[in-house]
């Protein structure tokens, strides 16, 4: 009872915490509920463990109490830190890989901390129906003999399970984010030009420049994408996590991506420096410039409320681009399709590249069913989740309708697809479990 009352006057401590907080750091004192979240977790859970390691090594204990400690300390740190000064832009792989551990611990905690309280409950009604029972019937409540309990049990598979998952998101930041795949698909376009028939279009989306350690896996990628030797390339935004200048060490590697009529790309939420605390107005201004910049060196046409009309032998097709459009108030919401369809309209297959696929449920396919096929990304599945051949699940199906993979406008006179790409890179947990990374190979055929 003793751990439940340290627990609880700690939490009272905190709430007046909260008004200092705020006046220091006013920019993040929305963080602060959070952090006393993380905090309660690891209060509760360390007070549950700390019996079964009295009998450690003292080294291996502190030890132990350092890795435990170190996620809350680093957020709590980085989020001090940030207040003052954007410390993501000073090298933003450490700092991806830091709040990466931190996700991962937290993750590994939750689960842990969730079969915790089911024993704890357990154990709460278990002691109020025996002595329930004593003050009825007057028999003395038996001992448990020396078999593993019920709530012992609950909290051996709480550790255990929290293991497994800590264990599998650690993999996912050293083995699986790295772990590329091609995945085909081929469209049915019925009035697809015959001098568009079988065009290769390699689609990638949201790399994420910030947070690689090293250049290896793009340069991996952009291997891949040459020898599936596409037609044309389009990436659906993203580029960056915070600013233009994580991108600089990228700019060779990008740019020997090659396509037959060119690569192509549109913005996404990260690209407009929306998540950083700039100095001035004109300092964000200038980071975009610098951004646009950064795709005129590299040779990938940047389109933003625009078209460009692709033509082979007297017939033409439409790639469409528009700036980031999402259903979501927390992002932005730039795109227009009117403006940039003009001069494309009678042109009789249209691509649009649009990088929320909230934009292609909540407008395209109810208001422009001449957009035949929509290519979006955003969602990266969330990085975590299961696909298999008849399992497909993600915690991102339940915050977007359409998050991987290929869908299809039934109510349409002729198809219209849309193609959500689960992206190359990584943002908030630098890895991924189940939903890897992935460049598309789509063929249009008649």
């Amino acid at each position: 009872m003793r751990r439940y009352i340290v627990f609880i006057v700690v939490l009272l401590l905190l709430i007046p915490g909260y008004f200092l907080f705020e006046a220091s750091h006013p920019k993040t004192a929305g963080r602060y509920p959070f952090m006393l979240f993380l905090l309660a977790i690891d209060i509760y859970l360390w007070v549950s463990i700390r019996k079964g390691m009295k009998s450690w090594d003292p080294a291996a204990r502190l030890f132990a109490g350092f890795l435990y400690w170190f996620p809350l300390a680093a957020f709590v740190l980085l989020t001090t830190i940030s207040a003052y000064r954007n410390v993501h832009l000073v090298y933003p792989p450490l700092v991806s890989y830091i709040l990466g551990f931190a996700v991962v611990a937290y993750f590994a905690k939750v689960i842990t901390v969730a079969f915790f309280l089911l024993a704890d409950v357990f154990r709460i009604i278990r002691f109020i129906f025996r002595h329930a029972r004593v003050k009825k019937t007057g028999i003395p409540v038996r001992q448990p003999g020396q078999n593993i309990s019920r709530g012992k049990f609950i909290r051996t598979m709480g550790l255990a399970t929290g293991g497994v998952l800590f264990s599998g998101m650690l993999i996912g930041m050293v083995k699986w984010a790295h772990d590329i795949r091609v995945r085909r698909v081929r469209l049915n376009i019925p009035q697809l030009p015959w001098a568009f028939e079988g065009l290769r279009i390699v689609q990638i989306s949201d790399l994420h420049l910030g947070s690689w350690a090293t250049t290896g896996p793009i340069e991996e990628a952009a291997t891949i994408i040459n020898d599936l030797d596409p037609d044309i390339v389009l990436f659906t935004g993203d580029l960056v996590n915070y600013s233009t200048d994580e991108a600089y060490r990228f700019k060779e590697i990008l740019k020997s991506i090659r396509g037959r009529h060119g690569v192509y790309a549109v913005l996404g939420n990260h690209d407009y420096g929306d998540y950083v605390n700039w100095p001035s107005k004109l300092e964000k201004e200038e980071n975009m410039l610098r951004l646009l910049d950064f795709y005129d060196k590299i040779g990938w046409k940047l389109l933003r409320n625009q078209n460009e009309i692709l033509e082979s032998e007297g017939e033409k097709l439409a790639l469409i681009g528009v700036e980031n459009w999402s259903s979501n108030a927390r992002f932005p919401k730039l795109g227009n399709i009117s403006e940039a369809l003009k001069g494309a309209r009678d042109v009789p297959v249209k691509i649009l590249m649009s990088h929320d696929p909230s934009h292609w449920e909540k407008e395209i396919s109810t208001d422009y069913p001449e957009i035949d096929i929509t290519l979006s990304g955003h969602t990266h599945g969330f990085q975590f989740g299961v696909e298999l051949k008849k399992i497909k699940w993600s915690l991102a199906q339940y915050m977007y309708k359409y998050w991987a993979g290929l869908y299809q406008n039934n109510e349409s006179a002729s198809p219209q697809y849309l193609y959500v790409n689960r992206g190359l890179g990584m943002i908030g947990y630098p890895g991924r479990v189940g939903i890897l990374p992935e460049i598309t190979l789509i063929t249009l055929e008649s």
